[in-house]
C-alpha cells in the first residue's frame, strides 16, 4: 500500500484558514463590544451634557426640529381632513422629513464636536496640504474660490436639455423643484416690462475664476478671454436675437486685468474690486444714455476715496483659527455724495431701477464689511448724473429681487411707475444653479387688514406662537455672514385696543450675525415667544438687502412684515 499523499497548503490557503478560524475569548469580545458601543454613544452623550449645562449656547438636541415635527403630527393630520388617507400621510411625512433635515443641518453647524474639532482639522488641511473645504477651494498665491463658481465653469451647459430635466427633478418631499430655465424667466420679465414701455438690461456678473483662472490653476495663467459655462454664449445670442439687451462685463474685465496688471476681483472674497465695479457702472451708463429721448443729466454727484480693510467672505467660510486665517484685504472704495456732501440715497421716482444681488451690495451694505454708499447703484448715479432706484438683496439673484418687485406691485405700490429702464444684475453662476421661478408682475390692491402692521416709529412688546418658520442656512455654507429668517406668528396677545382681531403677523428676525447663529435660528413651529416688534419700514434700508429666506406660502409673502427683536436687545 502506498502511503497517503500529504497536500502542502499554499500561503494563500494557509492565510484563509487562519483568518477563518480567528478565536477571541469571551472577555476580549465583551470589552471590544463595549468600547465600540461607547465610541458610538460618546458624541451624543457629550452633546447632551453640553446642551443641558447652565449657560449652554447650543440647543440642537434639547429642541430638535424633528421632535417638533413629530409633536405637531396629530394637529397637522386633523387640519388636512378631506385630502384622503394617502394625501394626508404624504403631507405629514414631508413635514417630518423636513424636520430630520433641519436637525442634521443644525448638528452640522453648531454641535460640540463641530465647534471643537473643525477649526484645527481645517487648519491642517489649509496650511499643510493647501486645500480648502467643500465650499471654499484654495487656489494659488493665497487666492480662494467659491465652489459653485467652479462648478458653474466646469459643469454641463445650463441650457442642455438633459441638465434642465435633471435640475427640474431636484425637489424633495418637502421642497418644490426649481424652475431651471433662465431664458423662460428673462423672456417673461422682458415682455412684462415692454408692455409698460420699460427697457430691460441684463447684467450677468462673471464668476471670479472665469476672470482669473490662473490663480486657480497655473495652466490657465495666459488666458486672454474669460472662461464661461458651455451654454453662456448661446444664451447671450438667443436673448440678443429677441431684442433683449445683455451687457457681459467679462471681456472688459479680463482686458483690464491684463492691461493694468492687477486683479479685478478680491483674492479671498467672491466679489469684484471697486475698480471693476466702477468700470461696469460706466458701461451701463453709456448703454442707458444711448436710449431714445434719454433726458440727460439732472444733478451732480461727487466721490471721495475711502480705504476699507476687511476679511473676505470665502476666507471666513473656511472656519480657520485666527493664527491661520488669510490676512484681510484693503481696497479704496469710491463713496458717492451729493453736491451738498450728503450720502447717496436711492430715489423711488427715478427712471432707472436696479435689481441686484451681493455684487451690487458689496460696497453699499455696511453689514458686508466693505463700506457704504459706494455700490453699483451709487456709481451708476454718479455717471448718469441722476438718482437711481434700487431693490437689492444678497443671494438668489434669479428670483429674489423680482419677488421683491412683485410684492411691491401686489400690495398696490407701483414701483415701476415712471421707470424707463430696469437693470437686472445677478451672478452668472445663477444661470446654472438658480431658481428661475415664474413671478408675474401684477398690480393689486392693498390687502385687507387681517395681519398686524405698525406705523413707522411705533413699537410693541407682544406674545405669540410661531406657526411656521423659513429655513436658516448653516454658517459657512453661503458666502454671507448675516441672515434674516421669516416667521408666521399667530395667537398674538398684548395688542392695543381696537386691534385685538389682528392676532397674526409676518415677522422678520436676525437669525445669523457674523456667521454665528442667533436665538431666532433655533425657534421651531409651535413655540411661544415674546418679541419687541416694530415697523419693517424702520429697518428696511439696512436689513432688506441682507440674505433672507421667505415663508413657503405666497399669501404670507404678500403681507406687510414686522421687524422682531428679543426684548432688551
Amino acid at each position: 500500500m502506498k502511503p497517503a499523499r500529504i497536500h502542502q497548503l499554499s500561503r494563500e490557503e494557509l492565510a484563509k484558514e487562519q483568518i477563518g478560524r480567528t478565536e477571541i475569548s469571551r472577555p476580549v469580545a465583551v470589552v471590544l463590544s463595549a468600547l465600540f458601543v461607547a465610541a458610538i454613544l460618546a458624541w451624543p452623550a457629550v452633546q447632551i451634557a453640553q446642551e443641558f449645562q447652565p449657560g449652554a449656547t447650543v440647543e440642537v438636541l434639547r429642541h430638535p426640529p424633528v421632535w417638533d415635527s413629530l409633536r405637531r403630527m396629530p394637529a397637522h393630520w386633523a387640519r388636512l381632513e378631506g385630502r384622503g388617507w394617502l394625501g394626508r400621510l404624504l403631507v405629514v411625512n414631508a413635514d417630518v422629513l423636513r424636520g430630520i433635515q433641519e436637525t442634521e443641518n443644525e448638528l452640522d453647524a453648531s454641535s460640540w464636536l463641530t465647534v471643537a474639532a473643525q477649526p484645527g482639522y481645517q487648519a491642517v488641511l489649509y496650511r499643510w496640504l493647501g486645500v480648502g473645504n467643500e465650499q471654499a477651494y484654495a487656489g494659488r498665491e493665497g487666492w480662494l474660490f467659491f465652489r459653485p463658481e467652479i462648478d458653474y465653469l466646469t459643469g454641463p451647459g445650463f441650457l442642455d436639455e438633459r441638465q434642465l430635466k435633471r435640475r427640474a427633478a431636484e425637489g424633495s418631499e418637502w421642497r418644490a423643484p426649481p424652475q431651471p430655465d433662465p431664458l423662460r424667466a428673462i423672456r417673461a420679465f422682458h415682455r412684462e416690462l415692454g408692455e409698460r414701455g420699460i427697457d430691460l438690461i441684463v447684467l450677468p456678473v462673471p464668476a471670479k475664476p472665469g476672470i482669473h483662472p490662473g490663480y486657480f490653476h497655473e495652466a490657465y495663467s495666459g488666458a486672454e478671454e474669460p472662461l464661461q459655462n458651455p451654454s453662456f454664449r448661446d444664451w447671450v445670442r438667443r436673448l440678443e436675437d429677441e431684442g433683449i439687451r445683455v451687457i457681459d462685463p467679462g471681456p472688459a474685465l479680463v482686458a483690464a486685468a491684463r492691461a493694468e496688471g492687477r486683479p479685478q476681483f478680491l483674492a479671498t472674497d467672491t466679489h469684484w474690486r471697486p475698480e471693476a465695479m466702477d468700470r461696469v457702472a460706466r458701461m451701463l451708463a453709456v448703454e442707458i444714455e444711448s436710449l431714445p429721448a434719454w433726458p440727460g443729466r439732472q444733478k451732480d454727484y461727487r466721490r471721495e476715496t475711502l480705504p476699507i480693510t476687511n476679511p473676505g467672505d470665502t476666507a471666513q467660510m473656511l472656519s480657520l483659527p485666527p493664527a491661520v486665517r488669510p490676512p484681510p484685504e484693503t481696497v479704496e472704495i469710491l463713496r458717492v455724495l451729493t453736491d451738498r456732501r450728503e450720502l447717496w440715497r436711492p430715489a423711488a421716482d427715478s427712471p432707472v431701477l436696479l435689481l441686484g444681488d451681493s455684487f451690487s451690495n458689496i460696497y453699499s451694505l455696511p453689514a458686508m464689511g466693505w463700506g457704504d454708499s459706494a455700490g453699483l447703484a451709487e456709481q451708476i448715479s454718479y455717471y448718469l448724473g441722476m438718482p437711481v432706484d434700487r431693490l437689492v438683496r444678497n443671494d438668489d439673484g434669479a428670483w429674489a429681487t423680482r419677488h421683491m418687485l412683485a410684492r411691491e406691485l401686489a400690495l398696490g405700490r407701483d414701483r415701476l411707475a415712471g421707470k424707463r429702464v430696469v437693470i437686472w444684475q445677478f451672478a452668472a453662476r445663477e444661470l446654472a444653479i438658480g431658481d428661475w421661478r415664474d413671478i408675474p408682475l401684477e398690480i393689486g390692491q392693498p390687502p385687507q387688514r387681517s395681519f398686524l402692521a405698525l406705523e413707522s416709529g411705533r413699537r410693541l412688546v407682544l406674545t405669540g406662537r410661531v406657526a411656521s418658520a423659513s429655513a436658516v442656512p448653516v454658517p459657512g455654507s453661503v458666502p454671507y455672514r448675516d441672515h434674516v429668517v421669516s416667521w408666521h406668528l399667530v395667537d398674538i396677545e398684548g395688542l392695543p385696543e381696537g386691534q385685538a382681531d389682528l392676532a397674526q403677523a409676518v415677522v422678520y428676525l436676525r437669525s445669523m450675525a457674523d456667521n454665528v447663529l442667533q436665538p431666532a435660528a433655533f425657534v421651531r413651529a409651535g413655540q411661544a415667544v415674546v418679541l419687541d416688534v416694530s415697523a419693517w419700514a424702520d429697518v428696511a434700508d439696512e436689513m432688506d438687502a441682507i440674505n433672507r429666506s421667505e415663508l413657503d406660502d405666497w399669501e404670507l409673502q404678500m403681507q406687510e412684515p414686522l421687524w422682531g427683536e428679543w426684548p432688551g436687545e
